[in-house]
């Protein structure tokens, strides 16, 4: 199964960072009234903004991880390298 880590926009331009198997289903939660991570709930609406593939959950893990510290800055200097 493949995974895919992934960098949503918040309302208030902060910037959450996931992992999922299916991710139009899990951007759909996010997005959701009753489901969807507890710091996007009150930020909505959220946006998909990066995602990139990964062959199991265990790499996905390490990789959202090594995201999720990278600064605000290299969040969006990653988003903007996917996007060109």
């Amino acid at each position: 199964m493949e995974y895919v880590v992934y960098i949503l926009e918040c309302a208030d331009k902060t910037l959450y960072v996931g992992i999922t198997n299916d991710i139009e289903k899990r951007l759909e939660a996010h997005n959701s009234k009753k489901s969807g991570a507890r710091y996007t709930k009150s930020r909505r609406p959220v946006i998909l903004k990066y995602k990139e593939f990964q062959k199991s959950r265990s790499e996905a893990l390490k990789r959202e991880m090594a995201i999720k510290k990278l600064s605000r800055e290299k969040k969006l200097l990653l988003i903007k390298s996917r996007n060109h």
